[in-house]
């Protein structure tokens, strides 16, 4: 006898046909014949308490694991709250899937219930962005989101999953099953031409650079740039930061970069991070070779800067990366010194940190990063999360740690909670710290309950000024400290908040503390919540050193 399945079957069993072996998720009316069709597999769900907190969870697994982060909320206000965080992961190039409910296709344009065109929603902040039309094609649009999120330029794909697709049935003899790669837009391996191309003129420059993009930044393509050092003795640059070249984890690299004769833009955009390759931050002689999956972002150069722009080619940064390190002019010999100029740049950190001291009931930043960065240093695979704002700064300047998720490129702050309940379901195994200020944890603090709920014992460390001190900051710098306002926060006892969900938590007041605070915050195999009292200083700005 024919079997005969739901759509929302049907989208279950592509899951584990492509490996998606997680799903962050908030139900909801529209969704809830997935959840049924979840009930009989081995998918672990991660039921979240807000529907960003869903995206910036996949965002974060994404990153850290290199698989596509999927994510499932309910139609209308649902997927309205979860299409925000799309932004984040659009910017850190971040391979997702939002999939969420939809009023039915046969009600449409009737006033059903939360209709709203959420596909024209999420289009600006995705690769693509549709709605499923038929069960019978449902396998293969999940799997082509799949495919079109690690394509090319990584990024997030948003698919629309109507009530009506999703428990319509179909006879399984008729179901076709996509192919796995079916769909993928591929772009144009480099050639061993163009690589020796590119190779031969980073031999023939002074001073040359590779920038890469956030796709690179990651635990793999961090040791693919350093294997590009190596080999080429030319500095490899990740640039990840809504900081740009002010990025206080590139110490002073700003200023080799101003005085760079060649730059080879890997699969990175040259945009505000990068100030447009405008002098005086990038050399008005320096030349540039583009090497993008995006023509429009070849085009763009091309417009802005055409008498620079010396070479180009279409190709992701995989293929770029693979074809430079097996080109036949990579064997040219150069001298290391300006890569260690470059290296010692990035590496510097000012030398009056070091007498920085706490007091007054206050721990100063740095003494913060300290005990975390000795913390680290005890657990060498520890996963570092780092928010926006002020604090979130600090760490990415004095914590060394070899895994690290930051905010990105978008400026996020409040996603960092999310980053790091993910991370620990990513590495359960793992130590897994998350710096944030106190306004961040207000956006999701919530999120403690989920880490609870399925037992991911982070480590959340709050900076505690009692205010939203970027905003502080930009006030007193541009107006004056008389017209500061608006930005006040009560000194609220957060690791309370824990402790009442049944985590662990403590308030700090001390440098000294600190270390024993982390230990026991690890030690409880709890989610933790260490509340720290911190002077509101600015955020570290080495580059103008």
């Amino acid at each position: 006898m024919a079997e005969h399945l739901r759509g929302a079957d049907i989208l279950v069993k592509m899951f584990e046909r492509r490996g998606v072996r997680t799903l962050f998720t908030l139900s909801g009316n529209h969704i809830m014949s997935v959840f049924d069709a979840l009930q009989d597999t081995t998918i672990q769900i991660i039921h979240t308490r807000h529907e960003a907190a869903c995206v910036h969870m996949a965002d974060a697994w994404a990153r850290l694991t290199g698989q596509v982060g999927v994510a499932m909320v309910t139609g209308g206000p649902g997927h309205a709250n979860a299409a925000a965080a799309l932004f984040t992961a659009m910017a850190a190039e971040s391979p997702v899937v939002l999939l969420s409910g939809h009023a039915d296709l046969a009600e449409l344009g009737l006033g059903a219930f939360q209709e709203l065109d959420q596909a024209g929603m999420a289009r600006p902040v995705t690769k693509a962005s549709w709605t499923a039309r038929s069960v019978m094609t449902l396998g293969f649009e999940l799997s082509r989101a799949l495919e079109i999120a690690q394509s090319g330029r990584p990024g997030p794909v948003h698919l629309s999953l109507p009530v009506d697709v999703l428990e319509d049935r179909v006879d399984s003899r008729c179901i076709s099953w996509p192919i796995m790669g079916e769909g993928r837009e591929l772009a144009p391996a480099l050639t061993a031409a163009a690589a020796d191309e590119v190779l031969s003129r980073l031999s023939a420059a002074l001073r040359p650079v590779i920038v890469c993009g956030p796709a690179m930044c990651t635990e793999r393509g961090r040791s693919a740039m350093h294997e590009l050092e190596a080999k080429l003795m030319v500095p490899a640059v990740g640039i990840e930061s809504p900081r740009g070249l002010n990025d206080p984890n590139l110490g002073k690299f700003a200023q080799c970069l101003a005085r760079a004769d060649l730059i080879v833009l890997l699969a990175k955009t040259l945009d505000f991070t990068l100030r447009f390759g405008r002098a005086p931050f990038v050399s008005e002689d320096c030349q540039l070779i583009v090497l993008d999956p995006n023509p429009d972002q070849i085009a763009r150069v091309a417009r802005s800067h055409a008498e620079r722009l010396v070479y180009s080619a279409l190709t992701d940064h995989a293929s770029a990366t693979k074809a430079l390190l097996s080109g036949t002019a990579a064997r040219i010999g150069r001298s290391s010194a300006w890569l260690d100029e470059v290296r010692a740049a990035i590496s510097y950190r000012p030398p009056e940190w070091q007498q920085v001291r706490s007091g007054n009931g206050r721990v100063h930043p740095v003494d913060l990063c300290r005990a975390v960065d000795d913390f680290v240093r005890s657990y060498p695979d520890t996963i570092l999360v780092c928010d926006g704002g002020e604090i979130g700064q600090w760490p990415q300047a004095l914590v060394s740690a070899k895994r690290r998720i930051i905010n990105g490129v978008a400026g996020t702050i409040g996603a960092a909670l999310p980053f790091a309940i993910a991370a620990k379901a990513a590495a359960a195994q793992d130590p897994v710290i998350a710096v944030m200020g106190d306004g961040t944890f207000g956006f999701h603090m919530a999120e403690l309950d989920t880490a609870v709920r399925y037992g991911l014992a982070i480590i959340v460390v709050i900076g505690n000024d009692a205010r939203w001190n970027a905003e502080y900051q930009i006030q007193v710098r541009q107006y004056g400290q008389n017209r500061a306002r608006g930005c006040e926060l009560l000194p609220a006892r957060y690791e309370q908040v824990a402790t009442a969900l049944g985590g662990y938590g403590k308030c700090v007041t001390r440098a000294e503390d600190l270390p024993g605070a982390l230990f026991e915050a690890f030690s409880s195999g709890k989610p933790a919540c260490l509340n720290v009292m911190i002077d509101g200083v600015p955020a570290p700005n080495i580059s103008s050193l």
